[in-house]
């Protein structure tokens, strides 16, 4: 089968950081499901994985294929696979431990796998389900709110809402009656993240806290950090007491807590992959929420984030996006369709 894969880990400026490969088609078995790849989108993690975190140079043998966010359809199914059949649609965001979705087939274990919104294409599906799966998990997880406007009229402070993430987490947050209020610092991403349904925009190069206090807000109920963790002490200031605060950013800058404490404030990690890696018994739950998803879009009611679409998926395109995604500057998400 045809893949684009790393043999070695590089910066994206060199040729050899992606390589267009032949690879063994492979055949999926128990819960694991075939799956004909159609799109699949870039997000940082994918750059990250790339550039070896510690492991540049490192020579992989046989070639290692990565990327986690695809849309195609079911070719076959494993022995115990019940929630899908061959040509059935799907998307998802798959699992770090295994091999990635930059390949014209992938094995993927059912149980994080949603079926695809029917009024979707597969590009714009494939640049949905690693995001959604965080925004979800994060707001709705992890913080506990509840996602039907139980919790409606509280304040959710989103940090870097113009990425893929805050994207769609604008979106999931304003489904369940949130006042939203958006960072960007750029007036093409302001206009993005008021188009998706950001009740205010304020700017994260600038003093967040008067921007947020000059809203007539003294605090915010819920906080998302969906950049990173330069943004630690204003987030703490603004957090109202026995509040929560989710980041999706690891970090070696300090993290003070003693505010916290006072506040008796709480903070939760999100990470996608968890449940797919540790296999914990509530892998299914990936499944239901992107189903859900599935229907809200379809019902109108949540649209893709795509905003640029490269073809074919090759290294070289492979290489553009990972170009692009590191300049950081991206607004919503890039996908690549099609072998």
């Amino acid at each position: 089968m045809k893949a684009v894969a790393l043999t070695q880990y590089l910066p994206i400026d060199e040729p050899g950081s992606f390589l267009d490969v032949d690879l063994p088609k492979p055949e999926p078995t128990g819960h694991d499901i075939l799956i004909g790849v159609q799109a699949v989108a870039v997000n940082p993690v994918d750059t990250k994985v790339r550039g070896g975190r510690g492991k540049e140079g490192v020579i992989e043998d046989p070639p290692r294929v990565i990327g986690w966010d695809a849309s195609g359809t079911v070719k076959a199914v494993g022995d115990d696979v019940t929630l899908f059949k061959p040509g059935d649609d799907v998307w998802y965001a798959g699992d770090i431990t295994r091999a990635g979705c930059n390949s014209e087939f992938q094995i993927v274990d059912e149980r994080i796998v949603g079926r695809k919104p029917a009024s979707l294409s597969h590009a714009e599906a494939a640049a949905l389900p690693l995001t959604t799966i965080t925004a979800y998990e994060a707001f709705f997880d992890r913080l506990g709110i509840d996602r039907d406007g139980a919790d409606k009229g509280r304040s959710m402070l989103i940090i870097g809402a113009g990425g893929g993430v805050g994207s769609i987490g604008i979106q999931l947050a304003k489904h369940a009656g949130l006042v939203v209020i958006a960072t960007a610092s750029r007036p093409e991403t302001e206009a993005w993240v008021r188009e998706l349904g950001a009740d205010h925009v304020v700017n994260h190069r600038e003093d967040m806290v008067a921007q947020v206090r000059a809203l007539g807000l003294q605090h915010v109920d819920h906080i998302a950090i969906f950049n990173d963790m330069r943004h630690w002490a204003a987030a703490v200031e603004l957090i109202r007491p026995q509040g929560g605060i989710v980041t999706i950013d690891d970090t070696d800058l300090p993290m003070p807590m003693e505010t916290m404490k006072m506040k008796a404030a709480s903070l939760h990690w999100e990470f996608m992959f968890a449940r797919a890696m540790h296999q914990t018994p509530d892998m299914i739950e990936q499944h239901k929420l992107l189903t859900w998803v599935a229907d809200e879009i379809d019902a109108g009611r949540m649209r893709t984030t795509v905003n640029q679409v490269l073809s074919p998926i090759s290294a070289a395109n492979l290489r553009e996006a990972h170009r692009l995604i590191e300049t950081g500057k991206a607004k919503g998400k890039i996908v690549i369709e099609g072998f």
